[in-house]
């Protein structure tokens, strides 16, 4: 649906499609699992090769250009580094907190590097990116996310889904959930149990955001009001 929007790399790009499983009562996870081996044979198609740099993120794990640039011209990186990132919810005016991890730049090892989303390495490069999570531009976006991601379970209730409560929830920077943090401190989970503050600027965003702020105007301070579609 997309893909004109990359026809200045077009040439540099490769396609890969994979038929989903959706076993009726398996964990979610597995089917994510078989996505992400179904990736690795994707990789060896393209033809990765020793020592190339191989960022693994999901979508909505955003490295900056010169994070990659100084592992790309740094003599000797670590053979795997985690990127720290701001970790924002519903739009750039809720930073939840500065601890998102899980997105990482390997140098190609063939026969060892795997795409996969849990710890590998100490090595973590601080304030290297963001992370925006349910930052969508639609209301008919998050419930299907809600209904139909990993975590689907979490959906307990049907007015969960109600667009107006979905709406005033992005707007206060609450839980879609009317969950309790995931915390592993009682500090920690204390001082989140509230909306998230809200942020008045637009400093440290992306710079494309910025370039594109009509476009993308849901996603930076102030204007949270999400379309209906």
């Amino acid at each position: 649906m997309n893909r004109e929007k990359f026809d200045f790399i077009e040439s540099r790009l490769t396609y890969g499609t994979i038929g989903g499983r959706f076993v009726k009562g398996e964990n979610p996870f597995i089917e994510e699992a078989y996505q992400r081996v179904a990736v690795d044979h994707l990789l060896r198609v393209v033809g990765i090769e020793y020592d190339d740099l191989l960022i693994m993120s999901d979508v909505d794990e955003i490295p900056s250009a010169h994070t990659i640039n100084l592992l790309r011209w740094c003599d000797g990186p670590p053979p795997i580094v985690y990127l720290n990132f701001k970790n924002y919810l519903y739009s750039f005016e809720f930073n939840l907190d500065h601890k998102s991890w899980r997105a990482s730049v390997h140098q190609y090892q063939k026969d060892k590097t795997r795409y996969v989303h849990y710890r590998q390495s100490d090595y973590l490069l601080a304030d290297s990116g963001w992370h925006c999570s349910f930052c969508f531009r639609k209301i008919s976006d998050f419930v299907f996310k809600m209904k139909a991601y990993s975590h689907a379970d979490r959906v307990r209730f049907t007015h969960h889904l109600d667009p107006k409560r979905i709406q005033k929830v992005i707007y206060n920077g609450a839980n879609l959930y009317d969950m309790l943090p995931e915390e592993y401190t009682y500090r920690e989970l204390i001082g989140k149990m509230r909306p998230i503050p809200h942020l008045y600027s637009a400093v440290h965003v992306p710079w494309y955001l910025l370039n594109n702020a009509e476009k993308y105007k849901y996603l930076l301070p102030g204007k949270c009001i999400r379309e209906d579609g």
